[in-house]
């Protein structure tokens, strides 16, 4: 969104009126789908200080850049983290199944995904955004690339309740997978159990931007994460 907005302010330096038309930004009212983007191109569009083509590569530059966008409109925790995150990872990997306990006697929704009819699976996912921003999720939402600080919150995680965590992170230009056995979660240094008082084995991490990297050696590429899974079990069992 930074980026845009510089691209089209040194456009608008070109316009004949260019403190007008910025004066005229500022007391614009917006009502979707008609918004201060939408006017300033239509604006440069008809000062032919933007041509067409020009304004489909600013375009498809945009949508590259937010591809992923749109998760972070997904307002309900349940919608993202379970929805949103399960239904992706079984995209990624067919062979997942949703547990039942057809499948597995004892099975009580203590975790999410089954791989090979063995391997329990918890799913976690969540967003990077701008750890010292107010704004809502969409606009303080984070590219990869970017400085800023920010925190990941692995809540309500239960070691004792899976063989394998697979986390979810998401950018707006990226989505990436960490694939860890169970035990490699509790034994982390970042663990913290006891995340609210009285849940017994119940804990939360958190994955931010200064200890990221610390995890390198778990992330999978999306065409991996079935055999990261499984390696994660075989580490679990040894």
């Amino acid at each position: 969104m930074e980026q845009l907005r510089d691209e089209l302010d040194r456009l608008l330096t070109a316009l004949p009126n260019a403190e007008e038309f910025r004066y005229r930004l500022e007391t614009l009212v917006s009502v979707y789908p008609f918004n201060e983007f939408e006017y300033i191109i239509a604006a440069l569009l008809a000062a032919d200080k933007l041509t067409h083509d020009e304004y489909i590569e600013l375009r498809d530059a945009y949508i590259a850049r937010n591809m992923f966008l749109y998760i972070f409109e997904i307002g309900a925790p349940r919608g993202f983290g379970e929805a949103w995150a399960q239904g992706h990872l079984k995209e990624l990997v067919p062979e997942l199944q949703k547990p039942s306990k057809k499948m597995d006697s004892t099975y009580s929704g203590e975790y999410d995904l089954l791989l090979d009819g063995r391997i329990k699976i918890e799913v976690k996912a969540s967003r990077a955004v701008d750890f010292d921003s107010d704004e809502p999720l969409y606009v303080k939402a984070l590219p990869s690339d970017s400085a800023k600080r920010f925190d990941m919150n692995f809540q309500q995680v239960k070691p004792a309740c899976c063989d394998v965590f697979v986390w979810v992170g998401v950018w707006r230009d990226v989505i990436r997978h960490w694939v860890l056995a169970s035990k490699e979660v509790a034994s982390n240094r970042y663990y913290s159990p006891g995340q609210h008082r009285g849940n017994v084995g119940e804990g939360q991490l958190h994955l931010k931007d200064d200890n990221i990297h610390e995890f390198t050696a778990y992330e999978a590429q999306s065409n991996q994460l079935a055999a990261a899974i499984r390696e994660a079990y075989e580490r679990q069992n040894k």
